[in-house]
């Protein structure tokens, strides 16, 4: 009986005292209020009352940042959000420096989002979210240095305009792509141009050439019963008849 009273005893006690420490987790260990170490994985001895320990996730977490209303350099209202690739690299800064790390890169997340929004024009948002979104990376890592936070990437999601702006930016590229249209077509225009007056003058510098054309446009024609020609006669012609009605 005895025996199994101290198991029990045994039990309980070992029960208060050891805590496990998982594989992706470091422990940041306190004795009597200090800091006393990192805990590696496994089981690890906190005497109760004396100590306490804080276990800290070591893994790559993915925070969602809400949508932020923002006004660009060029003074466009738009909504933004984004996501944030974040781990913890120091377990202990990230216990000691700051109150809660988590809610604090997403505040700091947020408030750099807006202010490098702010900028930049709608163009370069809108044509450029590769960089902005590296630059948003790059103030926040800086700035979480202290909390012992390595950011690893961030991606700006949507970019919401307000429905007058989405209508305005359709005309201009609807604008834009008849001004493209028009110009290809004018360009198409002019090549077409130069290619007849260059067929032009080929035919007229050689002799007999126009006559030929006019017979191959006629036999081209009349493959077609149903086609009704009207023939042009060509003023060379013309002027064959008069030199003979001249010399008569």
């Amino acid at each position: 009986m005895e025996i199994i009273v101290i198991l029990i005893l045994l039990i309980v006690i070992a029960v208060a005292i050891l805590r496990q420490v998982n594989q992706y987790e470091r422990g940041v260990m306190f004795t009597m209020g200090r800091y006393t170490g990192i805990r590696e994985a496994g089981w690890r001895i906190v005497i109760p009352v004396f100590q306490r320990m804080h276990k800290v996730d070591m893994r790559v977490k993915a925070v969602d940042v809400p949508q932020q209303q923002a006004i660009t350099k060029d003074n466009i209202a738009v909504g933004v959000n984004a996501v944030i690739y974040y781990k913890v690299s120091d377990a202990d800064k990230a216990v000691l420096n700051v109150e809660d790390f988590f809610f604090a890169m997403s505040q700091l997340a947020q408030t750099t989002m807006r202010n490098v929004v702010g900028e930049v024009e709608l163009d370069e948002l809108l044509a450029g979210r590769d960089k902005i979104s590296e630059r948003i990376r790059s103030i926040v890592d800086e700035a979480s240095d202290d909390w012992g936070i390595k950011v690893g990437n961030v991606e700006l999601k949507d970019v919401i305009l307000q429905a007058d702006m989405e209508r305005t930016i359709a005309k201009q590229a609807e604008a834009e792509r008849e001004k493209r249209a028009v110009i290809i077509k004018a360009e198409g225009e002019v090549l077409s141009a130069e290619n007849m007056a260059k067929a032009a003058s080929i035919l007229g510098s050689a002799p007999g050439a126009l006559h030929l054309r006019t017979l191959q446009s006629l036999n081209d024609l009349s493959s077609d019963q149903s086609n009704t020609v009207v023939f042009a006669t060509p003023i060379e012609v013309l002027r064959a008849f008069e030199k003979i009605g001249g010399g008569k």
